[in-house]
């Protein structure tokens, strides 16, 4: 899910008025297992040709009180030389709510760096950011927020927790996330349960499909849509992410799993 965590950076929007409101800060965990590791390869698309750009690596470890989630993204040796990515994300997440408690975000693309050490007081409703180009010149920021705060990790697994059936295809799936010391509500569509999807080399899934609108910049042209499907079933598995680039388009697709909480039931059977 390397595409999926750098194109999420640009994701986020306003919420419109018609949202539901937030309910509560706490979701139980029904979707993932300690042990769970999910390995999802990027692809970037240039003139109708799918290149492998890299991989990344999804590790859940628990603890008494709280679910460690940590991931590793780079590039293929091969595609260093036009795009060198290592990129190291981790997140604390709270077990009884599933919101987390701290963050870490180690960036190295190209020759852009990028460090950010965030302690989330949930209760207080503040977060005490450590943001700079590297740790050795980060400056500490307190950041006030008036509900439940998310990083760019722990919404993933929040957003698998979800029970998409109370939702109608159209409605938006409300909350919010901490990035670069500012609040954004997202703006992710459900968009109902998709017609079958095969991903390579794992089969075909029922799906569920979800859109998060795109912030138009340096990366989206207006009118770009991100689309993701995931395994109809308990574990909610994200199996395939696509979105238009301003330049080609880029797309994440799951490689490899073990852990998982439930059977893979949307896999439908060769015949």
């Amino acid at each position: 899910m390397l595409a999926l965590i750098l194109l999420l950076q640009q994701a986020f929007v306003t919420m419109p008025e018609a949202v539901k409101p937030y309910d509560s800060c706490a979701i139980d965990n029904t979707s993932f297992a300690p042990g769970e590791r999910l390995v999802y390869k990027a692809y970037y698309n240039w003139k109708f040709v799918w290149i492998p750009a890299g991989e990344a690596v999804f590790d859940v470890v628990e603890n008494k009180n709280d679910y460690e989630v940590k991931v590793v993204g780079k590039t293929y040796d091969s595609y260093d030389y036009f795009f060198k990515v290592r990129d190291y994300f981790y997140s604390r997440i709270d077990k009884k709510t599933l919101y987390p408690k701290n963050f870490v975000r180690i960036i190295e693309e190209g020759d852009y760096r990028k460090f950010d050490s965030i302690a989330f007081d949930q209760v207080r409703q503040k977060a005490y950011s450590f943001n700079g180009k590297t740790r050795a010149t980060a400056k500490m920021q307190e950041v006030n927020y008036g509900s439940c705060m998310h990083d760019l990790l722990s919404v993933l697994y929040y957003l698998r927790n979800i029970d998409v059936d109370q939702y109608k295809k159209g409605s938006y799936i409300p909350t919010q996330v901490l990035f670069d010391n500012e609040t954004f509500p997202i703006k992710v569509r459900y968009d109902g349960k998709d017609a079958k999807k095969e991903i390579k080399e794992l089969g075909t899934y029922h799906t569920i499909k979800v859109i998060p609108d795109l912030v138009v910049g340096n990366v989206f042209k207006d009118g770009d849509k991100m689309k993701i499907w995931v395994s109809d079933d308990a574990n909610k598995l994200p199996l395939l992410i696509e979105s238009p680039l301003k330049i080609g388009s880029a797309k994440a697709v799951l490689k490899s799993y073990k852990g998982l909480r439930h059977k893979l039931s949307s896999k439908i059977a060769e015949k």
